[in-house]
C-alpha cells in the first residue's frame, strides 16, 4: 500500500505542477464562469465550483504534503553522508529531529565557528602575505647587494 501511494503522490505532483496542470485548472474555472448566465448565478451554479475546489484542495494537500516528506527526509539522508564521509563533524548527522531551540543552538554555535574561521583564516593570509613580501624584500637585497659586488669589482679590475 505505502508504495503504491508513493507511486501516485508522486506522479500527481509531478502532474500538477506542470503548467499545463494551471492552464487546465484556469479553463475550467472560466468555463464555470462563462456558464453563470445560463444557470442564472444560482446557488447550485456557485456550490459546483466550492465544492469542487474544496474537494481538489483537500486531496492535493495530503499528496503533496506526502512528496515533500520524501524528498525531505531523503535530501537529509543524503547530507548525512556527506558529513559521515567528510572531515565534518558527524554531531550534525541527525540534528532534524532535536527541537527549533536545540537546532537554532546549533546554528548559532556553527555561525560562531565560521566567523572564527575567517578571522584566522584572514589572519593567515595577512601572514603570508608579509612573509612572501618579506621574502621579496630579502630577494632585492640580495639582488642589489651582487649588483654591488660586480660594480666594485668591475671598477678594481686593471684596464686594458
Amino acid at each position: 500500500m505505502d508504495r503504491y501511494f508513493t507511486l501516485f503522490s508522486s506522479r500527481v505532483s509531478a502532474i500538477a505542477g506542470q503548467p499545463l496542470a494551471f492552464v487546465g485548472a484556469l479553463m475550467v474555472v472560466v468555463v464555470w464562469g462563462l456558464t453563470g448566465p445560463v444557470f442564472g448565478f444560482s446557488d447550485t451554479w456557485q456550490l459546483v465550483i466550492n465544492t469542487g475546489t474544496t474537494i481538489v484542495t483537500f486531496l492535493m494537500v495530503f499528496l503533496i504534503q506526502n512528496t515533500q516528506n520524501r524528498d525531505g527526509a531523503a535530501l537529509q539522508a543524503k547530507l548525512d553522508e556527506l558529513i559521515r564521509v567528510t572531515e565534518a563533524q558527524n554531531r550534525f548527522v541527525g540534528i532534524e529531529h532535536l527541537t527549533d531551540t536545540e537546532v537554532e543552538q546549533y546554528r548559532e554555535s556553527t555561525e560562531r565557528a565560521a566567523e572564527a574561521a575567517d578571522r584566522a583564516g584572514n589572519a593567515q593570509g595577512r601572514a603570508k602575505q608579509a612573509e612572501g613580501e618579506a621574502v621579496a624584500a630579502a630577494d632585492e637585497a640580495a639582488s642589489s647587494a651582487a649588483r654591488a659586488r660586480r660594480t666594485r669589482s668591475k671598477s678594481r679590475a686593471p684596464s686594458p
